[in-house]
């Protein structure tokens, strides 16, 4: 029989964990870490119908533990992590708080969860800002993957979505009410534990953040593949990239901005002013078979639909969650006179960032202090994705580097190479 000191020899060097990890079993929710500061984080996947769970590691590997080929097995406290050179490596569980809690906001009650590293020591304090989504955030692997690296971080439900009252919008006022309230409870919390405290926001957290930022005591505000422009200029900038990848020509492109300019006025009247404008873009278009893979936001669709449905149902279908349509996000940014990052995705489809850079790159020219990178060749959430025959994508991973940018960057100590980023000047 083999003794315990044999099998540790031969675990050294074969790399073979010493440990039994159940291909069924299900982890610990929370983050594991190597001796190297590798982590991977181990978060519930959403639905009730939803087999395994989701893993997400520092270099941005993502998918399922349900997964044949999934990278890694769970243990009791521990993961054993499959290498690609056949070896392996068991990654003890990281000491993280949870702190479930509620908090009220505008006469609503939404929920929160404060996450907290181990070590003692005052920390960085981060609260998270929801993209458009409505699955609950408390579970969200960005958060754990920001507490692995050693931030404190606090996420909470967007009202009307997972265990907080209130109804779904998208309201960006309302919204940005409820983030900083989230900071005010959160920084409560944590008083004498925190460094400074700021927010993250992805997506359409990038036209939250922000506003939040300018109705509380924020020190930091990191965005991650939002828009400095309007609903309306993210509507038509999509078509545009669309466009760009048919192939089409001005004359396109013309039409294009017709269109736009239509469907613009029908969701800022409420669906009562535009009707002659996109019956004059509709006729134009109708013999242009490159019109039907043209959709945008919301333009698409809107061009596809009667005027009878659209009077009928338009303001139900589109203007259904308090959008404000011509938002102002360049008066927003202007107001904040605290640190902002801004992470750009390359070749984003559903935020196309040509404004978005323009703009940014104006407000530090004029002495806004604001740190832009841009990775190239990834989609919207900072995705790497293989382009398929048809012209569709196919998501691969989120981009090594960006997890550790955004951890680095509100640790307040960015340095080196973060995977392909490119900082902007």
């Amino acid at each position: 029989m083999t003794t315990v000191k044999a099998r540790a020899v031969v675990a050294a060097l074969t790399g073979v964990a010493l440990f039994a990890p159940s291909a069924h079993a299900a982890c610990n929710q929370g983050a594991y870490a190597s001796d190297r500061g590798d982590y991977v984080v181990v978060v519930p996947l959403p639905g009730p119908q939803a087999v395994g769970q989701r893993y997400l590691f520092r270099d941005g590997r993502r998918g399922s533990t349900a997964d044949d080929n999934a990278p890694l097995a769970c243990g009791a406290d521990a993961v054993e992590i499959r290498n690609s050179d056949g070896s392996s490596e068991r990654w003890k569980q990281l000491t993280l708080t949870t702190t479930d809690t509620r908090f009220t906001s505008v006469e609503t009650e939404l929920a929160g969860r404060l996450i907290e590293p181990g070590g003692g020591g005052e920390r960085p304090l981060v609260v998270m800002v929801h993209g458009s989504e409505r699955t609950s955030a408390l579970s969200s692997p960005y958060a754990y993957s920001l507490a692995a690296q050693g931030v404190t971080v606090f996420v909470y439900d967007k009202r009307g979505t997972g265990s907080s009252a209130g109804e779904y919008t998208q309201n960006f006022e309302l919204l940005a009410a409820d983030a900083a309230a989230a900071l005010a409870h959160a920084k409560a919390m944590t008083a004498g534990r925190v460094s400074r405290a700021g927010y993250f926001g992805g997506s359409q957290g990038g036209w939250v953040a922000p506003l939040a930022a300018t109705h509380s005591a924020a020190d930091f505000v990191a965005i991650g593949f939002g828009l400095v422009a309007t609903p309306i200029e993210e509507d038509r900038e999509q078509m545009v990239s669309e466009a760009r990848e048919l192939g089409l020509d001005a004359t396109a492109f013309a039409l294009i901005d017709q269109l736009s300019a239509a469907t613009s006025r029908l969701v800022l009247s409420g669906f009562t002013q535009g009707y002659d404008e996109l019956a004059k873009v509709r006729r134009e278009l109708a013999p242009r078979a490159w019109s039907q893979r043209i959709h945008g936001e919301y333009s698409g669709d809107i061009l596809r639909l009667s005027d009878d449905e659209l009077r009928r149902l338009g303001r139900a279908r589109f203007d259904n969650v308090e959008l404000i349509w011509d938002y102002d996000a360049i008066a927003a940014l202007k107001r904040v006179k605290v640190p902002v990052l801004w992470v750009l995705a390359g070749e984003d489809r559903e935020a196309p960032i040509e404004t978005t850079r323009s703009a940014l790159l104006q407000l530090k020219k004029a002495g806004q202090p604001i740190d832009v990178y841009l990775f190239p060749d990834t989609d919207h959430g900072m995705m790497e994705f293989v382009s398929n025959p048809d012209g569709s994508r196919t998501i691969t991973r989120i981009t090594d580097g960006y997890l550790r940018l955004l951890g680095d960057w509100i640790k307040g100590h960015v340095a080196g190479r973060y995977g392909r980023a490119q900082q902007l000047k």
